[in-house]
């Protein structure tokens, strides 16, 4: 299979842990028969710098005439002076919009090997696995009008949804949910907002043509306590986009680092994969950043584009068999009384390389 990737690293620490990602992706699929090709463009802050735009039209063509889309993470302090329509943040939202995807896709599975990483006791992220689909082309982040007007003091979001926006995402979570543990929970407001209510309504209907698939709902700010008490009770959650956004990064306690989390966008004309971490600008460069997370986003494109689960599964069991040798980042070894050996992002990227190609060499 030959598969193009255009890598769209942008800003902070997004260069180093995709550049890991890529030497993955490049080592998984080379030990398969298949051929990857790569090329790279500009987004989000170093494009403003370079290009006076954050999505340079030539970044945007190269997207839409590729594959998949592998993107590493935008911002920077040096940019929070500029309207929001001109912030690196501008140009992830309008990749995402033109490429069309409409789902996202945000694991959070908890690692025995990191549980004294997370706040939570162990015997309550045991064993948790949870599938985050996030609608991510509605709602408040993309709802007109939308202003801040400062000679009033007066600024407004909109938060609009159509029900066909609504049934469209609810059917990925169905469909997923029947490969995995056969439970939708629907994340809403509906007791505050109509567009909740709209938005329950026709995830019931949805609901219907998967009658295998067990349906409750929760109101987020329940769900919110229950991520944290009870994380083992949740298969597939889907919500709305600014639910989705805060709920998927909480349960970053659940893995013990935000660095552990990959995404997949899906459901347009092409997959744009990324990170849920962001750019870290304290740390760019200086080898700290955890590619864990980059790493588990190349097997989503194994999995999700190129149809590869074999090479996606090598992935995702390498990076458990590395941190079960004992091997850190130094966010994941903030609580380290085993002393366990703290690598860079190099090193790490290395030590899943080493691992992956051990898997498949003697599959």
């Amino acid at each position: 299979m030959k598969l193009r990737i255009l890598v769209v690293a942008g800003d902070g620490i997004g260069p180093e842990v995709t550049s890991e990602a890529v030497a993955v992706l490049t080592e998984a699929a080379s030990l398969g028969g298949h051929e990857f090709a790569f090329s790279e463009r500009r987004i989000g802050g170093v494009a403003i710098v370079q290009d006076g735009t954050p999505l340079p039209a030539e970044t945007l063509s190269e997207a839409l005439a590729s594959d998949a889309v592998l993107l590493g993470a935008v911002g920077g302090n040096e940019f929070n002076s500029l309207p929001p329509d001109k912030r690196p943040e501008a140009g992830l939202l309008k990749i995402r919009a033109e490429l069309g995807g409409f789902a996202n896709l945000r694991p959070a599975f908890a690692f025995k090997e990191l549980t004294v990483n997370s706040p939570l006791r162990s015997e309550v992220v045991d064993g948790a696995d949870i599938l985050f689909v996030r609608e991510l082309l509605g709602g408040l982040y993309f709802g007109k009008p939308r202003e801040w007007n400062k000679a009033t003091g007066e600024a407004w979001n909109t938060m609009r949804y159509t029900r066909e926006e609504v049934a469209r995402v609810a059917r990925v979570a169905f469909q997923l949910a029947r490969h995995r543990r056969k439970k939708v929970t629907s994340v809403d407001k509906a007791n505050v907002l109509e567009v909740s209510q709209l938005w329950r309504a026709t995830v019931n209907e949805v609901a219907t043509e998967f009658p295998d698939v067990t349906l409750e709902h929760q109101y987020v700010d329940a769900m919110a306590m229950h991520l944290m008490n009870q994380p083992r009770n949740y298969d597939v959650v889907v919500t709305e986009n600014l639910f989705g956004d805060i709920l998927s990064d909480e349960a970053a306690v659940i893995t013990g680092s935000l660095g552990m989390l990959p995404s997949a966008t899906i459901g347009g004309k092409v997959n744009l994969y990324e990170p849920v971490h962001g750019s870290a600008p304290d740390i760019a460069g200086k080898g700290l950043a955890n590619p864990l997370g980059a790493i588990l986003t190349g097997a989503l494109i194994l999995r999700h584009s190129a149809g590869l689960e074999t090479e996606a599964a090598a992935i995702e069991t390498a990076v458990r068999k590395v941190l079960e040798q004992g091997f850190r980042t130094p966010d994941l070894a903030r609580a380290n009384p085993q002393g366990y050996p703290v690598l860079s992002t190099k090193e790490m990227g290395a030590k899943v390389r080493e691992t992956v190609k051990a898997l498949l060499v003697n599959a």
